[in-house]
């Protein structure tokens, strides 16, 4: 059945690529962007996908993007909070705003993004809420005590939405991708991605596309039973 799909962050990168699955699995995809706006008109040409431009560290502006894309492409029923920001430091070198602004996008975002369509999945009785973490929110990183912490939150949330959606058809989970070959991993220097390699038990990075793999099931009706779970998706780097 064709739903409407909202994806944040969903031009560039894994949101494309989920985008791009979810309008496969024949969904009406609506993708979110922060800024790049020639990215934005790039991919909706290749891919006929529409892009809405909002920050979601504002509940204001998300709440009318969201009832823009519902005017347009009729009511969410998915959400994939996949929106997201690194501002890295070592925690003794982290500014408060380097904090802030993590935080803000990355785990406020969340909120920002599912909190005004929720109404209206309770109402229909369904929904499907993924949320895009990470195995740093996991297991930790040098240098992301910010960004961390806010995609261990992201568990929080979707352990807790789990339990209050279960009973009115929704679920909601969350996927924890490892190191994923996008272009911000590519264009680090090819040592330090060598070393990034060295550390993942199957030898390689990720695709994008294994990431969206996650997603279009946890999305569709075959995983109807599976709520407030997470799916490791990094190579065999870390368990929990």
């Amino acid at each position: 059945m064709a739903r409407t799909a909202l994806v944040t962050g969903g031009s560039r990168g894994i949101g494309a690529a989920i985008s791009k699955a979810l309008k496969a699995a024949g969904h009406n995809v609506a993708a979110t962007y922060a800024g790049n706006d020639e990215a934005a008109a790039k991919f909706t040409e290749e891919t006929g996908i529409k892009t809405y431009k909002w920050n979601v560290a504002d509940y204001d502006e998300s709440k009318a993007g969201i009832a823009q894309v519902e005017a347009d492409l009729g009511p969410i029923d998915i959400v994939v909070a996949n929106a997201g920001i690194t501002r890295d430091a070592p925690f003794h070198k982290m500014s408060p705003q380097q904090w802030k602004d993590v935080i803000d996008t990355n785990l406020t975002g969340v909120f920002n993004t599912v909190h005004p369509a929720w109404p209206g999945m309770r109402e229909r009785g369904f929904g499907r809420i993924v949320v895009i973490s990470s195995v740093n929110g996991q297991k930790g990183q040098f240098g992301q005590v910010n960004y961390a912490a806010t995609k261990a939150g992201d568990l929080g949330i979707v352990r807790s939405l789990a339990q209050e959606g279960a009973a009115k058809g929704i679920t909601a989970n969350a996927v924890c991708p490892g190191y994923i070959a996008t272009e911000m991993v590519m264009a680090v220097p090819e040592a330090v991605r060598e070393k990034i390699i060295s550390m993942i038990p199957a030898g390689r990075l990720g695709e994008p596309e294994e990431i969206a793999r996650c997603v279009a099931f946890l999305v569709s009706d075959d995983a109807s039973f599976i709520n407030g779970s997470t799916i490791s998706a990094n190579g065999a780097q870390f368990f929990s």
